[in-house]
């Protein structure tokens, strides 16, 4: 009988050591990973595609896209490109081209059209400002042809470049964006739908940037240009020449 109580004893002991034993060497392996250092991953900047010889690149102004030339180089005063995700500077980017050439051609359609406007009989007459009342009024038919023509361009050039409008949202949660309803495709470059009947694109990148400089340049003068000759027009209400 003491023999067994002893025995109950020593397995008693035993355990207890044993237990002990092990909750020290799991609490020195739990400091042991504690004191291991864990290497975070570095997260990977986003790669964007190559269109037309150009890459974002968001450390450069404007994401290296062309128009910063001499003497004004990195001209934004307002800050409209500050801390913008790359489809918001694309899209600022599309406006620009697509302003620049309405001006262009507004421009010279204001200077030539009150000389010589044979069109209707040249019942079109006057300034310029008023010239498109006028066509609506002479020439219904021919207007809404007109307006018909514009809208139609306008949806391609949507289809080209632009996402549709329930991709746009979901890949527009993820990013500060202005808009929510509109982004433009990874791989269109701003401006470039591919409307070129004289072949006149560079395939060189470099050239290819050079162009896209100079039709910048000339189209933010004649955005200039348009505005003068529009305001001139409504205050005096005479021709321009």
């Amino acid at each position: 009988m003491k023999f067994s109580i002893a025995l109950a004893f020593l397995g008693c002991g035993v355990s207890a050591f044993t237990t002990t034993s092990t909750l020290r060497l799991q609490k020195n392996s739990i400091l042991s990973m504690a004191d291991v250092p864990v290497e975070e991953e570095e997260e990977k900047p986003p790669a964007y595609p190559t269109v037309n010889g150009w890459t974002a690149d968001p450390s450069k102004f404007c994401l290296g896209l062309p128009g910063n030339i001499a003497p004004l180089g990195d001209f934004d005063p307002a800050g409209f490109t500050k801390d913008l995700p790359v489809q918001e500077i694309k899209r600022f980017r599309e406006a620009e081209v697509t302003h620049s050439r309405v001006a262009m051609l507004a421009t010279v359609g204001y200077l030539v059209a009150e000389k010589f406007h044979p069109l209707f009989g040249g019942e079109i007459d006057g300034p310029a400002n008023s010239h498109l009342g006028q066509v609506q009024e002479k020439a219904p038919f021919f207007f809404a042809f007109l307006v018909t023509s514009i809208a139609t361009w306008e949806l391609l050039r949507a289809i080209t470049g632009w996402e549709r409008p329930t991709d746009a949202i979901s890949k527009n949660q993820d990013v500060e964006a202005k808009t929510w309803l509109s982004k433009l495709n990874d791989d269109y470059y701003p401006g470039d739908i591919g409307f070129d009947p004289l072949n006149l694109k560079p395939t060189d990148a470099a050239e290819f940037a050079e162009m896209q400089s100079k039709e910048l340049n000339n189209g933010r003068l004649a955005m200039i240009a348009s505005i003068g000759m529009i305001v001139q027009e409504l205050v005096t209400g005479q021709k321009l020449l």
